[in-house]
């Protein structure tokens, strides 16, 4: 690997914003490969950042501060991604379900999926049902990403699933779930099609599912 994209690498890994900035736009003018600068540092980094949360060397805090950075690169690089027509992994719509206002979580698994090459379609918190539906059926998603930390909005989530059958655009997409009091089972019993207990697993959760 070029020292450049090593440096891009290792500045997601640190969390260092400034220098992902720099070094990619560096490495653009330099005429490197904007797929190339996505794949070989700013996902490998980002996959890096992942292994370290699940080795317990990185917390929550430094994987927001990672997925910043990647965020930052994602937005110089995103234009020429368009440019050289370079497919996204798939398309996610996430949301804090109706009733729940938190969105750290929600929000760390949308940078987190954005740094593994998911477009992202972020509905935001307290998200009701026919939202969730109208992006399905607007947008064309693959994947619907539901978030709750309350216990007494985790129904919202059956809700929504019922909503998508009830418009007929169930079998359409994939809906993984995932918060605090949520459980594989409890996805089982709501007819999700997957549960990812943090932001690591829940990009692993969705790969699988589109692939």
């Amino acid at each position: 690997m070029s020292d450049l994209l090593n440096e891009i690498k290792e500045a997601i890994i640190d969390g260092s914003a400034k220098i992902v900035s720099e070094k990619v736009t560096a490495a653009l003018e330099e005429g490197f490969d904007p797929e190339q600068i996505l794949n070989d540092a700013m996902i490998a980094g980002m996959a890096e950042v992942g292994q370290l949360f699940e080795d317990g060397e990185y917390f929550v805090p430094e994987m927001l501060v990672a997925a910043r950075a990647m965020t930052t690169g994602m937005q110089i690089l995103k234009p020429r991604l368009v440019q050289a027509d370079v497919k996204a992994a798939g398309k996610v719509a996430i949301g804090t379900v109706q009733g729940d206002l938190h969105d750290i979580g929600k929000n760390l698994v949308g940078m987190m999926l954005e740094g593994a090459s998911f477009e992202i379609i972020d509905l935001g918190a307290d998200v009701p049902p026919e939202k969730f539906v109208e992006a399905v059926q607007k947008d064309h998603v693959q994947i619907v990403a539901m978030s709750a930390l309350l216990t007494t909005t985790m129904p919202s989530m059956k809700t929504t699933i019922e909503a998508l059958e009830a418009a007929g655009v169930r079998d359409q997409v994939k809906v993984m779930v995932g918060g605090a009091p949520l459980s594989d089972q409890y996805a089982r019993e709501i007819h999700a099609d997957g549960y990812a207990p943090d932001a690591n697993k829940a990009v692993a959760l969705a790969k699988s599912l589109v692939s």
